[in-house]
């Protein structure tokens, strides 16, 4: 059985739900997972996904910030949220998937942190610590369910490996790519037994980025970006990727996201 999936923060999807619809008709993923939707729960547009046949919906959502949601061509039961940090906040949703492989695929948007690498003088990056660290007690016990493989996606906002950043030297004092943020995002990595699906498709000495800033007058040729969104999984499902296709193309659309879309193909059959 093939399956594929994609992953993309698109960066408030009522703005950008043209650019969701254009990419489900190009590349047809049987599941899309959104980050940073920005969406209240209940407002997500779902008519005109529906209506390309991604019948099955999970929403997380809330006003103006954050927001997740899993978009599926295939039906899905056993929908989750949890309530990292118990800030309230609508950063995971997770549903289950039935057949011969049964999983649960997990959506994640990890808090961005701020500016400063310092928790002391910078509660947004002390809350992003707090995630991970409540993300490795999750990939310990909750992530995977008894008889389940498992998937996480998302905007993971850590760019873990020195060919995931544009310059490892120059922002080693940046966050998203400091050593403590590194060194939580391979604890959660252990803790979970996943696998860096796309590390294995794309050799660690190949440069590989997700995200490039606004800022850039000419983001392609500064080409200063990070390897920000991720998947994983589990080492059984993590054999049966059989690709990984990052859609750098699609930072080129009009009124982009500053995130592109990554496409992970599964091959359930596959030895």
């Amino acid at each position: 059985m093939g399956f594929s999936l994609a992953t993309w923060n698109i960066n408030s999807v009522r703005l950008r739900i043209g650019l969701v619809e254009r990419l489900l008709k190009e590349n047809a993923p049987d599941v899309l997972c959104l980050q940073e939707t920005k969406c209240p729960q209940g407002q997500f547009p779902t008519a005109p996904l529906k209506a390309l046949g991604y019948e099955h919906i999970a929403e997380f959502g809330q006003k103006g910030y954050h927001g997740v949601a899993i978009v599926s061509r295939i039906p899905f039961h056993a929908q989750h949220s949890r309530d990292f940090c118990k800030k309230g906040d609508s950063r995971h949703v997770s549903v289950s998937f039935g057949g011969d492989m049964p999983f649960a695929l997990h959506n994640l948007y990890v808090p961005a942190g701020g500016d400063e690498p310092d928790r002391e003088i910078n509660e947004k990056f002390g809350h992003k610590l707090d995630f991970l660290a409540e993300m490795e007690e999750w990939s310990k016990i909750d992530a995977a369910p008894k008889g389940y493989g498992a998937i996480t996606v998302g905007d993971l906002n850590i760019a873990p490996h020195e060919n995931d950043v544009w310059s490892h030297r120059e922002l080693l004092k940046v966050v998203s790519h400091t050593p403590i943020e590194v060194e939580n995002f391979a604890r959660i990595q252990a803790a979970g037994g996943w696998v860096d699906v796309m590390r294995n498709h794309v050799p660690m000495s190949k440069k590989l980025y997700t995200w490039w800033s606004y800022r850039a007058k000419d983001w392609s040729v500064a080409d200063k970006g990070r390897r920000l969104d991720h998947v994983w999984a589990t080492d059984e499902l993590a054999k049966k990727c059989t690709g990984i296709e990052v859609l750098r193309n699609v930072r080129n659309w009009t009124q982009p996201s500053d995130h592109v879309p990554v496409i992970a193909k599964f091959d359930f059959n596959a030895s």
